[in-house]
């Protein structure tokens, strides 16, 4: 469990919940609790306390059930007091599959198809709180926690003090929940188009492979296993994409806020949600052109070898038309009658020799004209 208190340019840790119950709390900033699912489970109680006390709501019992089930494709609620917003990152960083208890899928195949595997991250953005539950790794958390501390500078006592340039700190520390919640949300969206050049690399290497008549491509099964994963990924980024686009439709319907300073915030989360959703088109137009390009791949490879086929049954062919007068001519001289021209001549079989070396030099040159000797590149 981590728990951020956030207030202006300021960021402090603090190792527990129960401070935060005590009345006065948190009053100029929101907090941040992050945990993951069993940490959740067995602080159920404790964490929807400090909710009532800050917030004067609970999570009900549907959205508790959104947020600890670990197979929740992305996807957006809301009540009239709080959103719940699912998405779902890659399994681990650096391709890393976490040891837990959560079910994986087996994936074979190189290793940056293991990495498509995902994880689910749910967030209750409130007014004053947002609540995230992670899975067990923490990977995306703690990254980004890491990302909020460098913002502020810690002082002697631990706590955090704002930075000598105020302005720096106040653009890279978020002024609300829904902020924090759509910069973690954006960084597990950056994960995924890192994922976009590995996935680029092994298809253009399988690709090279297919189109490459001199080589015999036996890696199916791994190719197969790639096609069902950009599947795979592509409806995840779609869950995610229309999870993102209801959360944009949602704000577009709010009243407008009172106040300059208001509307100047609910104008650049606005613009945050937009950024966020055009980086997932990104990610769904280049996985759905990676599809496109395996097929077209293994079209191509079927084609070429349809073609080096075809080239060598026309040789067979040529060669076959060229040796067919040859054995007509061996044929007649091999017939049993005792009056046949040139059997009884001495430079009789030289005659026919020479005669059939003449019609066979005769063909290859025709077919050569022709193209059907052609050397196939």
């Amino acid at each position: 469990m981590r728990v951020f208190e956030i207030s202006g340019s300021r960021i402090t840790e603090h190792e527990a919940l129960a401070p935060m119950a005590v009345p006065g709390a948190c009053a100029n900033g929101y907090l941040w609790i992050s945990l993951t699912r069993d940490e959740f489970r067995r602080s159920l109680a404790e964490v929807q306390g400090i909710l009532q006390s800050l917030c004067g709501t609970q999570l009900v019992d549907l959205h508790v059930a959104d947020l600890v089930n670990d197979q929740l494709p992305s996807h957006y609620d809301y009540t009239s007091q709080y959103d719940v917003l699912v998405f779902r990152r890659l399994a681990a960083a650096n391709g890393a599959v976490p040891k837990s208890t959560e079910p994986a899928l087996a994936r074979s195949g190189p290793p940056v198809l293991r990495r498509i595997d995902t994880r689910p991250v749910g967030f209750a953005v409130f007014d004053r709180v947002l609540l995230s539950v992670h899975p067990e790794d923490g990977a995306v958390r703690d990254a980004f926690a890491a990302r909020l501390l460098a913002a502020a500078a810690p002082d002697a006592r631990g706590a955090t003090a704002p930075a000598l340039d105020v302005r720096a700190v106040s653009t890279r520390v978020p002024p609300n929940p829904a902020d924090l919640m759509l910069r973690v949300v954006n960084l597990i969206v950056d994960a995924y188009l890192d994922l976009r050049r590995d996935l680029t690399r092994q298809l253009d290497h399988w690709q090279a492979e297919l189109i490459d008549p001199r080589s015999r491509f036996t890696n199916w099964s791994a190719l197969m296993d790639a096609r069902q994963s950009l599947h795979h990924l592509d409806e995840i980024c779609e869950d995610q994409r229309a999870a993102i686009q209801d959360w944009i439709d949602a704000l577009e319907t709010l009243p407008p806020p009172e106040g300059a300073a208001a509307l100047r915030e609910r104008e650049l989360i606005m613009v945050r949600s937009r950024d966020v959703l055009e980086h997932i088109q990104r990610v769904v137009h280049h996985v759905r052109r990676l599809e496109q390009n395996a097929e077209t791949a293994v079209q191509m490879h079927f084609s070429v070898q349809s073609h080096r086929a075809n080239d060598i049954m026309r040789v067979l062919t040529a060669l076959t038309a060229i040796f067919l007068p040859l054995n007509l001519i061996a044929g007649i001289f091999g017939m049993n009658f005792e009056f046949i021209p040139l059997v009884h001549k001495a430079d009789g079989f030289w005659i026919a020799m020479a005669s059939m070396a003449g019609i066979a030099l005769l063909l290859v040159v025709v077919f050569w004209r022709k193209r059907y000797l052609a050397r196939s590149r």
